[in-house]
């Protein structure tokens, strides 16, 4: 444990430890995407306080506890992941049962959204214990809040497609008509296929977060068709684990809009400007207005 997480603990310790903290608790508590020093304070006091810890990797989580000088003996470290969430949960109830604490951490952000944790939780529900989250690092809204996406429909998480080629073409031609804002989540071994599937969906934006809040973090936004060739261009923007935003449609615009909104444009603006700015604002076609742009100022009075 480095000094300053040492430090860190103390506050945590400090802030957090004259709050209530029940037992026969089970307490959902999101870890780190990336930055270590992205773990909250009462992260830090449950961490310490907790009688075991239901782990998606038990490697893994002992490695996070050992940077923040929390290391616990391996009994106390309890392996419940994809393939055995329901055995495992009668682990924990069990635990429950005897007045235990027990902590539920995922292998990065919070757990029970994409990652285990959602059967946990409602089993220790269903067996009448209390679930106490704490909140923290996500990769989904760290990404939304990164893209400029306006939000004004909201937002779908979708999480991963399909690894099958068919079913996720299927899955991209039905997001085509989703309207709104689409967060999805990929490996770096399937990011390519991702985005060829995507291409199809032309010029709606896409925005890409890269190995997020890490040393070599990137976060870009592209047109869908040009993200297999962005993807392309450098052999590291395939590394990492990455979470994309299909950016919320553009809401068609009403008959005559466009032309309305370049005459608009045409007056401040350069004609190529004018056109890209009136394609984001109408949902419109760049050709369809660059065609009705040049007919503006061809008509436009001397």
């Amino acid at each position: 444990m480095s000094a300053s997480f040492a430090q860190a603990l103390e506050a945590a310790h400090a802030a957090a430890g004259s709050q209530n903290h029940p037992a026969s608790t089970l307490y959902v508590v999101a870890t780190p995407i990336g930055n270590l020093a992205d773990i909250s304070l009462r992260a830090l006091h449950v961490l310490s306080l907790v009688d075991a810890i239901a782990c998606e990797d038990t490697r893994h989580t002992q490695q996070l506890l050992r940077a923040y000088g929390l290391e616990r003996p391996g009994a106390q470290l309890l392996a419940v992941h994809q393939h055995n969430e329901a055995e495992a949960a009668q682990q924990v109830i069990h635990r429950l049962a005897q007045g235990e604490r027990v902590a539920c951490v995922s292998d990065a952000g919070t757990p029970a959204i994409s990652d285990p944790g959602a059967r946990l939780v409602a089993a220790v529900r269903q067996a009448g214990h209390r679930v106490l989250p704490l909140p923290g690092a996500s990769s989904v809204t760290t990404v939304l809040s990164a893209s400029g996406m306006t939000g004004e429909q909201g937002f779908v998480f979708v999480g991963f497609l399909s690894s099958k080629a068919g079913e996720r073409q299927q899955a991209v031609q039905a997001l085509a008509q989703e309207s709104r804002a689409v967060v999805l989540l990929e490996a770096p071994h399937r990011i390519e296929a991702l985005a060829q599937a995507l291409a199809g969906l032309g010029e709606r934006r896409v925005t890409v977060g890269r190995e997020l809040t890490k040393q070599f973090e990137q976060i870009e936004t592209v047109p869908a068709q040009d993200l297999p060739a962005w993807l392309a261009d450098r052999p590291e923007r395939q590394r990492g684990e990455f979470v994309l935003v299909l950016h919320d449609a553009p809401v068609a615009a009403a008959p005559g809009e466009g032309v309305r909104v370049l005459q608009l444009l045409l007056s401040e603006l350069p004609l190529k400007t004018a056109v890209r700015l009136a394609a984001e604002i109408t949902g419109q076609p760049k050709n369809q207005l660059y065609d009705q742009a040049l007919d503006l100022k061809k008509n436009a009075p001397a």
